[in-house]
């Protein structure tokens, strides 16, 4: 059976070995959780545990207040930092949607030229209560596709 390795939040160092990967000492990570700066997971005895991002985490606090900024400043910079990932990760999930409508409206103006070229030939073409409704962009430039019920 192979040992598999824990994910980034699972909290499986103990205080010493964090501090040792870390090269803080065990005071000073607890003065970090008093402050708020970082929160280790718990034993049911009450032990810390920190995860492999805690010990980046820490890797990250001891770096910025070696290079001079207090522990206000550290506080603000890792806030940043995290708005930064959440807007990082909003644009992924919106050009995601982006790139689904863009699709969905490639395919509306494609299924609209066949209907026009379906009809200039004569053939019975589909409902148009069955096609999207498609609008002109509004002076803000958003395009609105309406669907009607199928």
């Amino acid at each position: 059976m192979t040992a598999r390795k824990p994910g980034p939040e699972t909290p499986v160092y103990v205080i010493s070995v964090a501090a040792e990967l870390t090269g803080l000492h065990p005071q000073t990570l607890r003065a970090y959780e008093r402050m708020g700066l970082i929160t280790p997971g718990r034993t049911g005895g009450g032990g810390r545990r920190y995860s492999p991002r805690d010990v980046e985490l820490l890797r990250s606090i001891a770096e910025l207040t070696a290079q001079g900024a207090g522990i206000e400043g550290v506080r603000r910079i890792l806030d940043l930092e995290h708005r930064v990932d959440a807007l990082r990760r909003r644009i992924d999930e919106l050009r995601t949607h982006n790139d689904e409508l863009a699709a969905e409206l490639a395919a509306t103006r494609e299924a609209l030229r066949e209907a026009a070229r379906d009809a200039g030939r004569g053939r019975r073409t589909e409902s148009p209560s069955r096609l999207p409704v498609l609008r002109q962009p509004d002076p803000a430039g958003h395009l609105v596709v309406w669907r009607r019920g199928r």
